[in-house]
This record gives structure tokens, sequence and C-alpha cells, in this order.
């Protein structure tokens, strides 16, 4: 039988925390230097965006008209600009200031921009906490993420969890949700619905359509929750309560990819900017198959986050 390795990052309190919420806030995960890094380069990126260079396209949460243009598809060895739904008009002018008009910017940050790699890749204490937390076997990142969630015009992203739209068999996606400004009740801070990830299966997976772009799949055979912990969930869980998590810059939340969680529109006069990668498993653990619509390239593997492929447990 192998040996449980020391906890490094973690307490045994945080990981049980996690397991039974399906979330995790880790207060302080990045500095206050850290923090200042990522949001300044965010603000650069965006100035460097360039409309006349680029296809405006639109980013959208909706079920019914969701993105799937090549720019979209083949973005996952680049760094890429997509625009909220209101920010073009009929005639495909911006109808606002270039700044104020990026819901976000993916989904190769985190290999290909040496401060957003340095936070991800390079991270000690995130290699520790990936140890602690035992979610996977040899975890690997797919894509990053600098989301911008403007002030008065950034949207609301209704209720989903992860796993829909990066889906593996079983189903193994984790988020890391780095806040880079303060997030408030009024300017989008993410709401979860507690031991939802126990409960809910993944019905759906967001793929590549065979006549192009993308759409949702129905699972035949939805697996059931991922977690194999016998845990009740919070009782929020089974009221349907969804609870607000403010954050302050350089809070991390750790998200199960099976968690439902949500996030309302920005009414407030302050933005709300945040960092996000996923992981997944790799390969033989769980399938990644071709249907997703993001795809690993030859010049770019998903990247490894730890040297030792395997720890001394299994996947919950």
């Amino acid at each position: 039988m192998a040996v449980a390795q020391p906890l490094e990052y973690l307490s045994q309190e945080q990981i049980d925390k996690f397991y039974r919420d399906g979330y995790l806030i880790i207060p302080g995960f990045l500095s206050h230097d850290q923090t200042n890094s990522l949001l300044l380069r965010a603000k650069e990126l965006l100035d460097e965006f360039t409309p006349e260079d680029h296809p405006l396209t639109k980013f959208t949460t909706s079920d019914e008209d969701h993105i799937g243009d090549n720019y979209f598809l083949n973005s996952g060895d680049k760094i890429r600009y997509f625009l909220d739904e209101d920010a073009v008009d009929s005639s495909g002018k911006l109808t606002r200031d270039k700044a104020k008009a990026v819901n976000k910017i993916g989904h190769a940050l985190h290999e290909l921009d040496p401060v957003y790699r340095n936070v991800t890749l390079e991270n000690d204490r995130l290699k520790a906490l990936a140890r602690d937390l035992r979610f996977h076997h040899d975890p690997v990142a797919l894509q990053s993420m600098v989301i911008f969630k403007q002030s008065q015009t950034g949207g609301a992203v209704p209720e989903h969890n992860d796993s829909t739209f990066l889906y593996t068999s079983p189903p193994s996606a984790l988020g890391f949700w780095i806040a880079l400004e303060k997030c408030t009740p009024t300017n989008g801070a993410l709401s979860f619905l507690p031991g939802s990830h126990l409960t809910t299966p993944i019905t759906k997976r967001f793929v590549r359509l065979p006549g192009g772009g993308t759409g949702f799949e129905q699972l035949a055979t939805p697996p059931p929750p991922s977690s194999e912990i016998s845990e009740k969930p919070s009782d929020n869980a089974s009221e349907g309560n969804y609870v607000l998590e403010v954050c302050e810059p350089g809070d991390l939340v750790l998200i199960h990819g099976s968690v439902l969680h949500k996030s309302e529109r920005n009414t407030s006069p302050h933005t709300r900017f945040a960092y996000t990668f996923h992981m997944i498993d790799s390969s033989p653990y769980v399938e990644y198959d071709e249907k997703n619509w993001l795809q690993p390239t030859n010049d770019m593997p998903f990247s490894r986050i730890l040297d030792v492929p395997n720890l001394s447990t299994a996947v919950h």
C-alpha cells in the first residue's frame, strides 16, 4: 500500500471542505506584487489589441448561440481576444472603446506570456497545492484566460459547470480562478451551489460539430458525479441556495469541474478582472477526445504541472 505524503501547502480541513462543497477559497494565494503584475499585464494586452487585425469574435455563454469560428477553435496555442456580446453593432463596428469591449483573452497565456506562465507553470506553491489536493494523478493545464467584467457592461454568466466545456471521461476538470481586483456583490463576484458536484451529473458536453462550429452534445448515459467521497452535501445544496463569495485581489478559488456556479452582471462603477486556468488529468487516467473544442497541437501539447507523473493516491 502506498504511503500518503505529508501535506505541503493545504490543511486537511481545507481539503475536506473542497471535497464537501466543490470549491475552496484560498486567501492571498498570490502576493501583492504577483497580483499587480498580472493586472498590469492584462491592461497592457488590452492596449495592444488592434481591432483592425482581429475578427470581432463575440463570446457568449448561451446554449443556443455559442461561438465556434476558426479564430476561437484554433486559439488553444495562441493569445486571442473575444468581445462582449453587445460590443459589436449590426454593421460590425465596436460600440465602445476597445479596452472596454473585450470579454476575455485566451487561451494559451499560461504558455506564451511570461508573466502568466510564471504564476501557472513555474509556481512551486501551485505544484504543492496540486500534490496536496490529489485530485489528479498527472495534471495538465489546457487553457487559460483573463476575464474582464467591465463596469456597467460586464454581463451575467448563467449557472454552469466546467466539465461540460472541458470534458474528459471520466470528468476531471479543475478550475483555478484568481481575483486580480476586489470582487463584490455588485461587480460580479462568483456564486456557488455547495455540494452540487456530488448530486449533479454531467449531462452534456461542448463539442466541435461535424459540419463546423460548436454545439452541445447530450450524453447518452451521463457519468455519475466524479467525486467518490461519501461526504454529505452542505445544507445549502439541498436547499438550492447559492452562496456568493467576495474575494480580495490575489485570492484563489479552486472550482471542482462538476460544481454549479455563476456570476451576475457588473452593475458597479468598478471593473472585476480575473485570471483563470483549468487542469484535467492526463492519459491513461482519462480520455480527452477529438470532439472537444480545444485541441492540443504538436508544437504545444497540454502543459504538465508536476515533475513526478504519479501521486501516492488515486483520484477522488
